[in-house]
């Protein structure tokens, strides 16, 4: 049954909102004394503190996950650290960044259990200095981790700058991405390879995103042509250890920016794609390629947020699409239609019609310049949340009945002297994944000075790790020390 429209009771705070807009239990579910003796709990009151000293994880023997690391059975969290301490300066050019992995387990993530990689590590080519930072610097939002050759380790993905070159209308960098194969110890030999890219993609590709797409069990890529072309190159695997050429490509005739739905091991099947507009500001429509083989896209409405996941619990994926609060400065385009201002549509799996929601507080998410969507199963019911996060406030929405739960995470106070306002303190779900393996899906909260609030995993200091929604935190640390 499709969840009925504008059903949703709201309750808002100042801080980050939350809103599960499927009914997904208790907020207070999933607290449990089974953890492991070196996980911290803490209320969400409580400030992160800083872990013991790292230790290295077990070897396990290899997994379909590409978020597993080592192979144990359990996704593990990657993470960008730095050399420098957060201040309260605004200047923060030329931080010198790791990638750190906090490694999952059957008691769920341990930042004891850790390993902080360097740019050298992954054997990738002599570092940009048009892009900043030291030569070792390496963050991971920029690396995509998916296992291409199919020995059940995840192998790393990273996108360089190479030569100058041109495809007859633009002249510039070529985008090459780059494989370090993984092993159960992490990247392997420390030697990357450069992918075999089609002859046409003669600037390269941009942007690389993971999946399953045409549903055989190997992971493939799915990257935007860097040039002119209105080409998205499909790289079907398994991947060739030694040339880095793909069992074969493909193409879709679409241009703009990729999402892909999550690859989940549990439930093996095609991964759909999304080709979203390139905005400038405004709320944009994109392309929806639930099979991407079929070529066939479906388009989608206006807006900037978007999550996959089953949400009417059919068995099916669905597409949401809504409002991110962002808008284009220039005079007579601060605001959106009707249909889209303030709104989210989800887009059913069985291609039934799409239905529309109105957002909780859509002024409030304003506020939050960009706010965005994430998908969940916090209850282990098989249905999805879609989690609406921004940096204004907290809620969560249960339908068809009056249950109402704020849910947020706070940085602190004070940073280097100088107070944070509250606009500045909100923290953001970084990360949806089940690393404990008890079927229900833990968020991953993180919060940094000069993080960015578009979800991404660069410049946080502060983490926080609860089972669904729950105001109690498995576990919360600081990763500001991890680099050292």
């Amino acid at each position: 049954m499709k969840p009925p429209r504008h059903r949703f009771p709201v309750v808002l705070s100042a801080g980050l909102v939350l809103a599960l807009l499927t009914g997904c239990g208790s907020g207070n579910a999933g607290s449990r004394s089974d953890k492991s003796p070196s996980a911290q709990r803490s209320s969400a009151a409580d400030g992160p503190r800083a872990p013991r000293a790292s230790r290295a994880p077990a070897a396990g023997q290899g997994s379909k996950d590409p978020d597993d690391l080592n192979g144990d059975g359990h996704p593990d969290l990657l993470m960008t650290v730095s050399t420098r301490p957060a201040t309260g300066a605004s200047d923060q050019s030329g931080a010198d960044q790791r990638i750190a992995v906090v490694f999952g387990s059957a008691h769920g993530l341990d930042p004891t259990t850790r390993v902080v990689h360097e740019r050298g590590d992954f054997g990738l080519p002599a570092h940009d200095p048009v892009s900043g930072g030291s030569a070792e610097s390496i963050s991971a939002d920029d690396v995509v981790t998916a296992d291409l050759d199919g020995d059940g380790f995840p192998d790393y993905v990273d996108t360089v700058p190479g030569e100058r070159a041109t495809d007859g209308l633009t002249t510039g960098q070529r985008l090459e991405p780059y494989v370090t194969w993984g092993s159960a110890n992490g990247p392997a030999g420390g030697h990357a390879i450069r992918i075999r890219l089609p002859a046409a993609a003669k600037l390269g590709m941009s942007g690389p995103v993971r999946g399953d797409f045409d549903g055989d069990g190997h992971l493939d890529l799915a990257g935007q042509d860097a040039g002119e072309q209105n080409t998205v190159w499909i790289l079907y695997g398994p991947f060739d250890r030694s040339s880095g050429a793909a069992a074969r490509t493909g193409t879709l005739p679409a241009r703009g920016g990729l999402i892909a739905d999550d690859v989940d091991p549990r439930h093996p099947r095609r991964t759909g794609l999304l080709v979203r507009t390139t905005d400038d500001g405004e709320q944009e429509d994109g392309v929806w390629y639930a099979d991407v083989r079929s070529g066939h896209g479906v388009k989608v409405r206006k807006g900037n947020a978007h999550a996959f996941g089953d949400f009417d619990g059919d068995g099916k994926r669905d597409l949401a699409v809504g409002d991110d609060g962002g808008r284009n400065n220039e005079p007579g385009y601060e605001t959106e239609a009707a249909d889209v201002d303030g709104s989210l549509a989800v887009y059913p799996g069985d291609g039934g019609d799409p239905v529309t929601y109105r957002l909780p507080d859509p002024e409030g998410l304003r506020v939050a310049s960009h706010g965005f969507y994430r998908a969940a199963d916090p209850d282990g019911d098989g249905r999805d949340a879609l989690l609406l996060t921004a940096s204004a406030g907290g809620v969560s929405l249960a339908e068809g009945s009056d249950a109402q739960t704020v849910v947020r995470r706070q940085g602190p106070a004070e940073v280097a002297g100088k107070k944070m306002s509250a606009a500045r303190r909100g923290a953001h779900v970084v990360e949806v994944a089940d690393f404990d393996g008890d079927g229900k899906d833990e968020l991953v909260w993180g919060w940094g000075l000069h993080a960015s609030t578009d979800g991404g995993r660069d410049d946080l200091t502060h983490w926080w790790i609860a089972e669904g929604i729950s105001t109690r935190d498995e576990v919360a640390f600081l990763s500001s020390g991890f680099a050292r």
